[in-house]
């Protein structure tokens, strides 16, 4: 790949791991449909998505550094008896339902789901109008420290969704937090947070692949500019996000999940 390829590809995960437009669903369409980094093999394919992931990744860890450190101290000293400490058991527990489906579906998923492009064009603009119409006739009663276990749950498993290119895990997650009570920034942030265990899994998972490591230590520069790129850009994302959600919905999200969905669409038929 080309130095303008890795950087498109960094910059769109950066971006589109954490607006709710699909991570996945992009770096589908621009290698497969649009030729970006077209020439990889299937195995470095698959190994840079998960190096990107991998970038924004440390992008949570950084931006959220003192809330984790926070949430996990709390967690193993005081447990759900205080707020922060509540919350890392929430997402220990809303972990649980993607990480199962995720294991046991992963070959249907990468092998089949991810070729079929209608499917996601379908989930991009679906997905984008459940998020739009979730977010507006949702009342914002609570923050992420009102959050119950139920609450953590039911925003788990709306995550499995998101396993399918176009759904867009932080789309589906931050839908289900709105419709659940919580507020704008809250969902976010409760989305945000759930993504670093889910994406750390799938890192190691993938690590001990079949030729994963030989991959990455032959094209061991291609992987670190990669994930440098969608590390900043997702250090960006995440700051401008939360102060953009203070005051706007998600219209404009929907809007571009739609457009994008129809140019999918006119593509493949028309090519």
């Amino acid at each position: 790949m080309s130095f303008i390829e890795i950087f498109i590809l960094g910059f769109i995960q950066g971006v589109a791991e954490f607006l709710p437009i699909s991570s996945s669903a992009h770096l589908i369409i621009f290698r497969d449909l649009f030729g970006i980094g077209a020439g990889m093999s299937h195995d470095m394919e698959l190994t840079f998505d998960i190096a990107l992931h991998f970038g924004t990744l440390l992008a949570i860890f950084v931006f959220f550094f003192k809330d984790f450190v926070k949430m996990i101290s709390k967690g193993f000293t005081k447990g759900v008896k205080d707020d922060d400490g509540k919350i890392l058991w929430f997402l220990v527990a809303a972990t649980v339902p993607a990480a199962i489906v995720g294991v046991l579906f992963e070959d249907v998923i990468e092998n089949v789901v991810r070729s079929k492009y209608v499917v996601i064009a379908l989930a991009l603009a679906v997905m984008g109008i459940i998020i739009f119409l979730a977010d507006k006739y949702s009342k914002q009663t609570k923050d992420i420290k009102k959050m119950t276990l139920k609450d953590a749950v039911i925003i788990g498993c709306s995550q499995v969704f998101a396993l399918i290119p176009g759904f867009s895990r932080s789309g589906t997650t931050i839908a289900a937090g709105r419709v659940l009570g919580l507020d704008r920034e809250s969902a976010a942030k409760f989305s945000f947070f759930l993504s670093a265990p889910v994406v750390l899994g799938a890192v190691v998972l993938q690590l001990f692949k079949g030729s994963v490591i030989s991959v990455i230590v032959a094209n061991i520069g291609t992987f670190i500019l990669g994930i440098l790129v969608s590390f900043i850009i997702g250090i960006l994302c995440i700051k401008y996000l939360l102060k953009y959600l203070q005051k706007h919905n998600f219209k404009i999200f929907m809007i571009y999940r739609v457009v994008l969905a129809l140019v999918v669409l006119v593509y493949i038929f028309v090519k």
